[in-house]
């Protein structure tokens, strides 16, 4: 039977601890059924996390007072800190980019965590199976928790952190180059999952400094378990919060996170092999994700007037603002023209991102409905709709980004003035 000493402190990880496997199951599962390389990743992440608050749980449940559970706590490694950043910056980038391929570069990306374990590997052989006595260990302390391995992983979590955090803004400016329906496919889960991890990092970052306080290290083990305690409050939020956002990637892309001014889209066709694509066959587009305000040319030359004319006559005529999955390579087909062309003639014709100037013409027609009364026999939601929008939050943020005011606002003043 196994040892678990029942407590306050023991107890409230160990509720943590069960619910964190739960949810890493289930995402398992998730990930599996609809194919989705993301919920795996995001599984993975989960269970790396309960391996993180285990020494404390069965460290308080009276395992490193008792054997054969003490060795067991030496050397087996629960605290993979070399591991959890490679794998948020998975996570991040097969959410965003239906075209993330674990390859070559994400193995090497692993190297530091495996060479931790062939060394825990290593202190076991040496210590159990060679010399048959502490050597390693000799000091009698868990190596997990040795200042260089918990420095040096709170260093790699952190540049795994502002690389994901690179990689979505990046995303977000691709994303609002390209379709007309950007506000719906920002993800804000991705933002919450990023502020999520920063606290682990805020957290881990407030016990460095504790440390060094006499008061704090006063408290003992006391004090770390607070830390590890504030931790799996975070990653439980992450994994309820994580397993019910369940969103769709739709852009494929390649980027360099040195590269703040160009990405590649990747268009049709794929080839889908092993929930996996091949890129290698797609259409590759470069697009500018410099703003689009700052591409404008005062001096327009002959190519954007003519580009800026025949985009206005074509959208005007044919009305595909309505449309509220218009995509920049659909209107691009539309024109009879590539990708590339048409962004660098909406974004230096007329200083707007595609998403933006699409929401423009909607927000347009919106008005027009409204002055005629289309509200008197018609919801304001309906009308939205009817105009290309395709949710109430988005309506409500791009109304207001291009007058200023709330719907509502708007037509209590400009109504009422023009009834007047």
């Amino acid at each position: 039977m196994i040892h678990f000493e029942f407590g306050f402190y023991s107890s409230l990880l160990l509720i943590f601890f069960v619910h964190g496997l739960v949810y890493a199951m289930l995402l398992f599962r998730k990930g599996f059924n609809n194919e989705s390389t993301a919920d795996k990743w995001l599984a993975i992440f989960l269970l790396l996390c309960i391996l993180h608050i285990t020494p404390w749980m069965v460290g308080f449940a009276g395992w490193y007072d008792n054997q054969p559970y003490r060795d067991f706590l030496f050397y087996f490694p629960f605290q993979h800190l070399f591991f959890i950043g490679p794998v948020i910056f998975f996570y991040v980038q097969s959410l965003l980019n239906p075209a993330f391929q674990f390859g070559r570069k994400e193995w090497l990306q692993l190297v530091p965590g495996i060479l931790y374990l062939l060394f825990t590997l290593i202190m076991y052989i040496t210590d159990k199976v060679i010399l048959k006595k502490y050597f390693f260990l000799a000091g009698g302390t868990d190596p997990d928790f040795d200042s260089w391995y918990q420095y040096a992983g709170f260093i790699s979590m952190s540049v795994y952190f502002l690389l994901s955090l690179r990689y979505y803004m990046i995303y977000k400016k691709i994303i609002v180059q390209v379709i007309s329906y950007a506000d719906v496919v920002l993800f804000r889960w991705v933002q919450k999952f990023l502020i999520a991890f920063l606290l682990m990092l805020l957290l881990k970052l407030l016990y460095f400094a504790g440390t060094q306080i006499p008061a704090f290290r006063k408290l003992s083990y006391t004090g770390p378990w607070l830390e590890y305690f504030s931790f799996a409050i975070v990653f439980y939020y992450i994994a309820i919060t994580g397993y019910s956002n369940s969103i769709e990637a739709k852009v494929s892309f390649k980027i360099n996170l040195l590269e703040y001014k160009k990405a590649t889209l990747l268009l049709a066709p794929f080839s889908s092999l092993h929930n996996n694509h091949i890129v290698e066959d797609a259409q590759m587009v470069e697009i500018n994700l410099e703003d689009a305000e700052s591409q404008k040319h005062d001096d327009a030359s002959i190519f954007l007037n003519e580009w800026r004319l025949r985009i206005i006559q074509f959208v005007e005529s044919e009305r595909n603002y309505e449309d509220p999955e218009l995509s920049l390579t659909q209107m691009a087909k539309q024109l009879q023209t590539n990708v590339s062309i048409l962004s660098k003639a909406i974004n230096q014709g007329f200083g707007l991102n595609f998403n933006d100037f699409i929401n423009q013409y909607r927000i347009e027609k919106v008005k027009q409905m409204l002055y005629a009364g289309e509200q008197k026999t018609k919801t304001l939601l309906g009308i939205a709709y009817d105009c290309g929008f395709n949710s109430k939050a988005t309506f409500n943020r791009a109304f207001k980004k291009a007058t200023g005011l709330s719907p509502k606002d708007w037509i209590t003043k400009e109504i009422s003035n023009h009834q007047v």
